[in-house]
């Protein structure tokens, strides 16, 4: 690689350990700039990487498979199948964030066959701790449980702490779906540890997003939002939109529950702007979710009604099978007058995608 392109991606990559991402792309995508003129295809590669991982992390996902689809042409005319394989999982990961869960498993599958074959470790617990973030996206919520942990495995053997930690917070974002939240918790505060110690941003942020949602699973609001503004804080700092918008639904959750329909509505509103602009279906249906239940509260049952079945129709299109219970469960429960206290009834939905989550009374505290 030419030296001066080599000076360039070593600059930006300290930018993007610092989570300084709109930093780091501005040099990447100069990086490249440069190895395209001198014609550096080994340059043009680390580069053309290099942009699409930093785009997917900002929410910007049609870039980001433009890039990594580029880099798969590259690798093959180089004969580079491990870097294709780390192409194959960054160009999953950005179908499953735009909803496209089932070709993200498709590819991951091949990456890790690759990985297995050259005998890369870390390789296959990176593509297994993609896959497990998949099949927790499908609504496969023991078969994630049991990736994560399997990816956390190999991370340990290979002593890559950075790869134990974001295990450590996919196992805390199941096991809260799963509706385990004291066990959720407790992963989420491990990978927190781990994130500050490696000075990890990103990871810092995400897991006080989820040690948040946890808090906000036992109902101490007080402590969520305390986790939750710390997450909104760091987001806004290295400029990423997807996880800031799940951070402000969770936000609007909590102002849900404790009866401020105002806070909330603006919440909902922001984070369903910004899920729009990333194209990301899952984020619109927890939206359409949270504003049919609060159209519910304020008395609108045709509004409701209209919100919960664009959040089920979304669902069944995508095979979100939790969401598409989410929306069963409040679906069930708006057909009767608004009564505090009232007892909900529970679709069977959830006991067949292998979880037990326990609902008493609307509005409902989803995880």
């Amino acid at each position: 690689m030419d030296n001066k392109i080599y000076e360039i991606i070593e600059e930006a990559e300290s930018f993007r350990a610092k989570s300084k991402y709109r930093e780091a792309l501005v040099l990447f995508r100069k990086a490249r700039t440069l190895s395209q003129k001198r014609k550096d295809i080994g340059g043009l590669l680390d580069a053309t990487m290099a942009v699409a991982d930093v785009c997917r992390i900002m929410g910007d996902f049609d870039s980001s498979v433009e890039f990594y689809t580029e880099a798969l042409e590259l690798c093959e005319g180089l004969c580079n199948e491990l870097t294709a394989a780390d192409a194959m999982v960054g160009l999953g990961l950005s179908y499953r964030a735009v909803g496209m869960w089932q070709k993200a498993v498709r590819l991951i599958t091949k990456a890790r066959k690759i990985y297995l074959n050259a005998g890369d470790k870390k390789g296959l617990a990176f593509a297994m701790w993609a896959e497990a973030g998949s099949l927790r996206v499908a609504g496969k919520i023991p078969a994630a449980i049991e990736t994560f942990k399997e990816a956390k495995r190999i991370f340990v053997s290979v002593k890559f702490e950075s790869g134990v930690a974001y295990s450590l917070a996919g196992l805390g974002g199941t096991h809260r779906i799963a509706g385990k939240a004291e066990e959720s918790l407790k992963f989420y505060q491990q990978a927190n540890e781990m994130f500050r110690t490696l000075h990890d941003t990103f990871g810092t942020a995400y897991t006080h997003c989820g040690i948040g949602n946890a808090n906000r699973m036992m109902n101490d609001f007080g402590k969520a939002l305390g986790h939750f503004m710390k997450a909104t804080r760091l987001y806004e700092e290295i400029g990423d939109i997807v996880s800031y918008s799940y951070t402000l639904w969770s936000l609007a959750m909590v102002f849900k529950m404790k009866g401020d329909l105002v806070n909330a509505s603006e919440l909902i509103g922001s984070a369903r702007r910004n899920f729009k602009k990333t194209k990301d279906p899952r984020g619109i249906i927890y939206c359409d979710l949270a504003d049919g239940e609060m159209a519910w509260m304020a008395g609108d049952d045709r509004k409701a009604q209209r919100m919960i079945q664009s959040a089920m129709s979304n669902a069944t299109i995508h095979k979100f099978r939790l969401e598409e219970c989410h929306g069963r469960l409040i679906a069930l429960n708006i057909k009767q007058p608004y009564t505090k206290g009232a007892a909900a009834r529970t679709p069977l939905c959830y006991k067949k995608i292998g979880i037990v989550l326990n609902f008493d009374t609307m509005p409902f505290n989803i995880p």
